[in-house]
Formats: structure tokens, sequence, C-alpha cells
């Protein structure tokens, strides 16, 4: 092939970084001015460096390190260490990219030039410190600013290699390239270069890797190319530096490859090696560095009050949607799939008794699920059902219920917007389901409130400007969660945008009050970089938000408005008691400003079923009308009334039975009795071989009005919130990791690596007979441990000792003895920062500390 295929797409991977690693024990430097490993460099920091890392990656404290060798460690294991990759910024993430293909260590001047090139960019000047800053709090980066270290995890993710082609778009350098060419080749190279022979190879490279880098001389070099040559360079410039030729190449090729520009990588590839790209590029790493985050863009401003009006709006929207939805399933929801989860016609059904589409319905119910206000009954026909909390729920005073609803939200891991889309093996996900826990869904809740808290209040910011901030701040997760069907945090925080509207957490796009107290945000002004979780206790931060939604919600009223149509006006948000009853009594036809219920004889019937008599429910509507109770109404409620129970349905398998023998003789000559199989087996008893919910229901649609007896004959009486469930547990959250640690674990945390640390490498005093070699515990006859314990403890100084407990593990410990008897040794340990008391035969050995040891 000739140099049409250089503009293709690389096939072949690229070569693996120069420089060379480091970590936990690497390095060069000398002296306490330079600290020679990771873990060097975190004892030279202060604990509060130290609670900062341990924020910042909360995995190393599981479990807490004994000391920071084994801290640094752990700092810098593969897992731990994409972990933290994940959570950079764009530009943190290219200055770490940028050090993947600097020489190690790299001085400061050399990572500024490697992200604003020969010209310089004051953007990215300002930009900077605080992204090494950030990557040193993350322990990715250690060492001071002449002599700045990359971790070698990190270095082996980021450089460019055979497998994971570098993210810069850098090939290998010149010394990497050539490490299998012969030395005539090398000198070939490197006289077609104009450059003078050598005696070995490593000069030749060397020679060849100064050209390369020597602004000057590589500008004459390139000034006496073909101008095809240099076509050839622009489209590997900026990656992938591979591409492939025929192995008669043309002569912009050839020129190329002649002079080293060009290096083989095998019989069929070459590749731009890192010196000359660089010089191509201006000295740049990156094509577009990006040292600023993205702007939110503003598309709408309304006033405070606008916004916490309308948000308070769709909060009580939510609690009464929340609220009808449990409601229809007071006597036993749809039945539970063998697989888990909630059939797709089911959710159908439920959408189109709520008039909500499926995507919101599937939101509703899993957020009533995940506040555990709802669950599976665990019976045999197991169903859905309201929970025993559902009641206590509904005692809640409307603010208080919005924030369990909203707190829950917050902290949820399953993710409602996947139901009804497919996973990794083609299964649909379902409502309530397997499968719908996304443990970043939080993150990114808190993530895109907290960048609306940054807007003034008020103003409401366009979607993709917030999309478009997410992808800055995490672009290594957006990266690896990309797919097909879009990145993942990107619909997550789509749907966020979406669900908090609908939650009320905001109002016409924009934040409200009571969202940013629940959210621990300031109230005037946000800047949520500057707090960390656990500021404020979630309890507290709820209490404020429902103080300050209280007053915006609308007040229940105790009254409605009766007509002359057969329904009544609720004006406004009824009390419970009366919403309750009146849900029993009619049927909401209207939802708005003002609910309107409907009075139907089936209605009035379900309120006789319930145990109200029509005096009853002439007394409930004129106690609670504002206007007279109209004669259709009185007329209705007298008529069902009159009829009710006058047929009585119990089983046998079944039975109905009424005194007047001619109105069961007009049942059984009725054909659509038919399917009923009734036979009289008196003159005031029928006998059917269907059950007694299927007889009550076909007589009623016959127009008859049963009601359901007992064994003993007594009126069953129906109650609409019959049906609950066990005692059920919330689902509880799938972390993305674990979870941050408060200050008090942070304080803890921090105490007991210190003295770990100090215990491991504080000077002792060895016995002459007895060396100890390095990291080894101390080896003592009883005789001398006991002495030796015993003058430290009548002189209050400490020893070190070695102990190996119950399980068999051996550890190095500092303590200071008060009391030595009965076989045990009692004292400050400075390892646990506790007193301890050690029993002596467990004991390994004892040495005194050096002097002026602690």
């Amino acid at each position: 092939m000739g140099i049409g295929e250089l503009d293709r797409e690389a096939h072949v991977p690229e070569g693996k970084g120069g420089g060379s690693g480091d970590g936990p024990g690497g390095g060069t430097g000398a002296g306490a001015a330079a600290p020679r490993t990771l873990a060097e460099a975190l004892r030279a920091g202060g604990d509060e460096a130290l609670a900062a890392l341990l924020r910042a990656r909360p995995d190393l404290l599981s479990p807490v390190p004994n000391d920071l060798t084994q801290l640094a460690t752990r700092a810098g294991t593969r897992a731990s260490v994409v972990r933290a990759l994940e959570r950079l910024d764009r530009f943190a993430l290219q200055a770490a990219e940028a050090l993947a293909v600097a020489p190690d260590p790299a001085p400061y001047p050399v990572l500024l030039g490697l992200l604003a090139g020969d010209a310089g960019d004051p953007a990215i000047e300002a930009a900077l410190p605080r992204a090494v800053a950030l990557l040193r709090e993350q322990a990715l980066v250690w060492g001071d600013d002449e002599r700045l270290r990359l971790v070698r995890t990190a270095r082996e993710l980021l450089a460019p290699s055979a497998q994971h082609p570098s993210p810069t778009g850098l090939g290998p350098t010149v010394a990497e390239a050539t490490a299998g060419m012969s030395p005539g080749r090398l000198q070939e190279i490197i006289a077609a270069a104009g450059l003078p022979t050598t005696h070995d190879p490593v000069s030749a490279v060397a020679a060849l890797t100064d050209l390369f880098t020597d602004r000057t001389r590589m500008a004459a070099l390139l000034d006496t190319a073909p101008p095809e040559a240099l076509a050839v360079l622009d489209r590997l410039v900026w990656g992938p530096p591979y591409g492939e030729v025929t192995p008669d190449p043309a002569v912009p090729v050839r020129w190329l490859r002649d002079r080293g520009l060009l290096l083989p990588v095998s019989a069929r590839t070459v590749v731009l090696p890192r010196e000359a790209a660089l010089h191509l590029r201006g000295g740049r790493a990156h094509e577009a560095p990006e040292p600023v985050a993205p702007e939110l863009v503003v598309t709408r401003e309304h006033r405070p009050q606008v916004v916490d009006n309308a948000a308070a709006g769709q909060a009580y929207a939510a609690l009464a949607t929340v609220e009808e939805l449990l409601k229809s399933w007071n006597q036993g929801g749809p039945q539970v799939l063998r697989a888990g989860g909630l059939a797709v016609r089911d959710l159908k059904r439920t959408a189109s008794a709520l008039d909500l589409p499926e995507q919101a319905t599937a939101f509703w119910m899993e957020l009533a699920y995940g506040a555990g206000l709802l669950a599976s009954d665990g019976e045999a026909d197991e169903r859905y059902a309201p929970t025993p909390a559902y009641d206590d729920w509904l005692d809640l005073p409307p603010a208080e219920r919005w924030t369990r609803l909203a707190v829950t939200w917050l902290a949820a891991t399953r993710t409602a917007g996947l139901v009804g889309t497919q996973d990794a093996k083609g299964r649909t996900l379902a409502a309530f389901g397997p499968g719908l826990d996304r443990g970043m869904a939080p993150e990114v809740r808190h993530r895109v409130l907290a960048l609306l808290a940054t807007l003034p209040p008020g103003a409401a910011a366009d979607r993709e400007s917030v999309l478009a901030r997410l992808r800055w701040d995490r672009p290594l997760r957006g990266a690896a969660e990309a797919s097909g069907a879009g990145d993942l945090r990107e619909r997550i925080a789509a749907w966020t945008l979406e669900e908090a509207e609908q939650l009320g957490i905001t109002g016409r796009g924009a934040l409200g009050t009571p969202a940013r107290a629940l959210l621990n945000l300031p109230l005037a002004e946000a800047a949520p970089e500057t707090r960390h979780p656990g500021d404020c206790e979630p309890a507290v931060a709820a209490s404020r938000a429902a103080t300050l939604l209280g007053p915006l919600l609308p007040e229940a009223v105790d009254h409605v408005l009766l007509q002359a149509d057969l329904t009544a006006v609720a004006p406004g948000p009824l009390r419970r008691p009366l919403a309750d009853a009146l849900s029993v009594l009619a049927d909401v036809e209207s939802k708005g400003g003002a609910t309107v219920y409907r009075f139907t004889p089936a209605s009035v019937r379900r309120a006789l079923d319930a145990g109200r008599s029509a005096s009853d429910l002439h007394g409930f509507l004129t106690a609670h009308s504002r206007t007279p109770v109209p004669q259709p109404l009185a007329y209705l409620i007298d008529d069902v009334a009159r009829r009710h129970g006058h047929l009585r349905v119990g089983a046998a398998s079944s039975y109905v039975r009424c005194d007047d023998d001619a109105m069961l003789g007009e049942i059984l000559a009725d054909k659509r009795a038919a399917a009923l199989q009734l036979r009289r087996l008196a003159p005031t008893v029928l006998a059917s071989s269907s059950d007694p919910v299927s007889l009550l229901e076909g007589l009623r649609a016959m127009g008859f009005a049963p009601a359901a007896e007992s064994a003993e004959g007594d009126v069953l009486i129906t109650r609409a919130d019959a049906y609950r469930t066990g005692d059920r547990t919330a689902p509880a959250p799938v972390p993305d990791g674990p979870p941050v640690p408060d200050a008090t674990m942070l304080t803890a945390a921090v105490k007991a690596i210190r003295a770990g640390d100090r215990a491991a490498t504080v000077a002792r005093k060895e016995p002459a007979a007895t060396p100890v070699a390095a990291g080894s515990l101390p080896r003592t006859s009883a005789a001398e441990t006991l002495a030796t314990v015993q003058a430290a403890a009548l002189t209050g100084s400490a020893v070190w000792i070695g102990y190996v407990n119950a399980e068999g593990a051996a550890s190095q410990r500092v303590i200071a003895p008060v009391r030595v008897e009965g076989g045990f040794v009692t004292g400050y340990d400075h390892t646990a920062d506790e007193v301890r008391t050690y029993p002596l035969h467990r004991i390994t050995g004892v040495a005194e500390l050096a002097d002026g040891e602690v």
C-alpha cells in the first residue's frame, strides 16, 4: 500500500510510553526535602493533607491501613487508581495525561509547556496550579515542583502502550521505537538526517532525540521535506500516530522513514515518534486543552418567589400522585413476576389509571418502593400492596411527607429511567425488578442540582450546557460508560432534570429554596465545591426543607361544594379524614386547582359496604358541604341504601339469600345469571358454584346491590385500607464504592495510621547479641521481655514490641507500660491510640526506643 493508507484509522495499537515508573518504594530523590517514595511524601504531609486524601479516595479506608507504607501501596493499586482517575475533571485529567508522556520526574515548567505549548496560554497558566494540587491531594502525583512524579499505575494506564492507545494521540519515544533496530540502520537514519555518525546505538538514539527536540534544527530539517511528506505528517500529528505502508512506499513516505520521522513498528506499520509529533504540535500534548469548565447557559430567569410557588405546586401534586397510586392498590395490587418485578401490562394498566405516561408512572412506583411505602406481600400468590409504613407516612404533615420522598430520591440507586430497556443479556428491565441499581445515580443527581444551585436564584439552565459541564467534570467515567444507547451518566443527568421538576425539587427549571436546604446548600449563594457530605446531618437538612416548604403548600380545607349534577367540588386540598371519607363515597372525576368528585350508585354502595348507613352519609354531607345537599343526591343515597343488603351473598361455595323469593326468581330467569350457575335451594336461598367475590361482582353487574355476609350471617364491612403487607424494609441503595467518611471517622483513621506508622518506622535500640532485620519482629527471651517492660513501667518510657494475636497475625507496636502483673502487661498503645492489655507469652520480643523517639 502507499501513502493513501496513512490517513486511515490505525489498526496497530500504540507502543509503550517512556519514563521509568514509580510508586511506593520508587523514585530517585534523596534527603528529607525530596521524598523518594509516595509513602515518604505522605509522611511529610500534615494530618489535613492525609484527611483530604482519605476523603477524596474513601476506598483507601477499607480497611484502615496499618501505616503510611500500606496506605501508599493501596493508593497505587490498579482498581484504586482507576477510581481516582474517574473522579478527575477534564483539565486535571489532561495534566495527568501530559505527565504520562513527560520525562519522569518532570519539572513543573515541562508540564506547563506540554499543556500550553510554545506560544503559552494565560488560562492554562492560571488553571494548572489547581490541577496539580488536585492530583497531589488524590496522591496521583507526588514530589515538589522540580520533580513531579505520576504514580506508576497511573502512568501505565495513561501512557501510550500496545494495549491502550494514548489519550493524547502521541506515539512512543524515539528510544522506545528504535529499541530493536540494528546499529547499522540507526547510523543510516542519523546520516540521512544530517547528523554525524556515532560509535554506538545509544549515542545515535540520543543524537536523533536531540534533533527532534531542538526547535531550530527540526524546523530546518522539515524545510527540506517534500510537500507531500508534510501532508503525511499532518495526518498523523494528532493521532493515531500509526500508518500502514507497502514494502515499496512512495517517495514522501520513504523520505520520512529514512530520516527517522517515521519509524518502523512492523513490516507494514510505521509510527510518528513522540518528540517529532510534539514539535509539529507546537509543544502541546493535547489538541484542545480545556482549562476552564464550560459555563452554564441561563435560558430563563424568574423571581425566586415564582420558582418556589411552582415547585411547591409540583410537590403537592407529587404527594397526590403517590397517594392515588397506593390507594388504588389498597386491596392488593398486581402480581409479582416469577423473576421479580411488575409485568408490562400491569404497568400500562396503572399508567392508564393515573393518566400518566408509562415512564412517569414507573418513576412514581419506584419512588414509593424506595421509600418503603410499597412492597410485595410475600404470600403464595404474591402481590404488591401498601406497607404499614404508608399509614404512618399519611399521618405526617404534607411538607414532611414530601421531604421523605425527596430524600429517598436523592439517595436512591434504583434508576426508574431504565424501566423498559434491556440489560446486557437482552432481558427487559421491569419496575420493582432486579437490575435497576446504578451506583453513580446519587452522585449524578447531587452534582446536577449543585450546578443549578450555582446560578442566581430563579435562573433556569439550558439542558445541553448542564450535560456539557458534567462531561467536563467526569470525562473518563463518561468515556468508559459510553455505549450504543448513549452515555449512561448523561442519561441519568437528563432524567434527573425531569424527575426534579416532577417532584418539586425545581420549579420552572430553577432550583427551589426548600431544595437548597435539603441539599445543605447556602440559601442565598450556593458554593457546593466548598462543602463535603456530612457537614449537616440529613435529618437537620430535611427539617429545614420541611420548614421552608410548609408555608408554600396550599392550606387544607374542611368543606366541599355539592352541586345538583351529583358532583362535589373541593376548592383546595382536603383534610385527611374528609379526603379519605369522600374518596370512598365518590369517584374523582377531574383534578387541578379544584378537585371534582362524582357520586354514582357504585360509589354510594362502596360507602355502604364500608359500614356507613344512609343517615351517616346524609349527616356527613350536611356537615362538610357549604351548599345544601341537592335533592338528586339525597334520592340517590336513599335509593341505593334501600336496595343495599336486600340480597345476601355468603360462602357455600357461595349462596344468595333474600326474604323476597320473587326477586330470587327474577335473578334465576335473567340470562345474564347463566355464568353464575345458580340453583334454588329454598324459597329464599340460591346456591352457586362461583366464589363469593365473583358472585358479588356478577350480581352488581346485573344492577343489584348485594352485600357480603359472614358465616354468622352478619354483613361484612369492607374497609378501603384493609389490606397491608407485613413490615417491610425499604430496598437499600447500592453505593458506587465506599461512602465518604465523616469527620469523626477521618480523625480516628488519621490517628490510627499515624500511630501505626510511628510504630513501623520509629528508631529503637537493638540488643547487640540479637540484631533484628529491618521489618521483622523483635526476638528476646521471656526473662529479657519481662525485665524490659517492668523497667519501662517504672520509668514511664515507651518500648517497641512484637505481638502475635490469637489468630496468629503478627504486628509491631509502640506501647508505654503502666502495669506488669499476672502474666499481662497493661499500657498505652500508641498504634491503637488507647490503653490495652497484652499477654506476655504472646510478645515475641521487646526493644527500647532510641533517645528522643516517642
